[in-house]
């Protein structure tokens, strides 16, 4: 008989560690620098918008063992602040939030997904039902960027 080992949870966001070319839309491209910092037990993500913006962000990720998943904190240049929940869900890694819009209740999530060594797909999501139904918003896809 063979026993089966369950991966580390608080490994399961390392396919997101790295340097990434991350383009959307007709030809717009950013950079994104995920790094683990404080002994391996956070990661922090750099977003740095396209050439000729102004737009970045960081998050700050790291897994709870009390709870079981793990959370993201992301603020950036647009003044935005969101805290995240989530993890693996089969081959796709989510986070979801709570949040309120135009004073109506709203759930954003945002999907990694296609995950490859070099390259993954990621969706920003808004349902405005609870969770029943998924609206894209952005979609993005991520280019590990080769080393210097």
């Amino acid at each position: 008989m063979t026993t089966q080992t369950t991966p580390n949870p608080a490994r399961a966001l390392d396919f997101w560690l790295g340097d990434w070319t991350v383009s959307w839309g007709d030809g717009l491209t950013a950079r994104n620098t995920v790094e683990a910092i404080l002994g391996g037990a956070v990661m922090r993500e750099s977003f740095d918008g396209h050439p000729g913006a102004s737009f970045q962000g960081v998050s700050l990720s790291v897994y709870s063992p009390a709870l079981g998943l793990w959370r993201q904190t992301w603020v950036d240049s647009d003044g935005s602040y969101w805290a995240f929940t989530g993890g693996p869900e089969g081959d796709r890694f989510c986070f979801a939030t709570d949040d309120v819009q135009q004073g109506k209740p709203i759930k954003l999530r945002m999907t990694f997904y296609h995950i490859a060594a070099d390259a993954l797909d990621w969706d920003w999501e808004r349902s405005d039902d609870g969770g029943g139904t998924w609206t894209l918003k952005w979609r993005l896809h991520y280019t590990r960027r080769a080393a210097p």
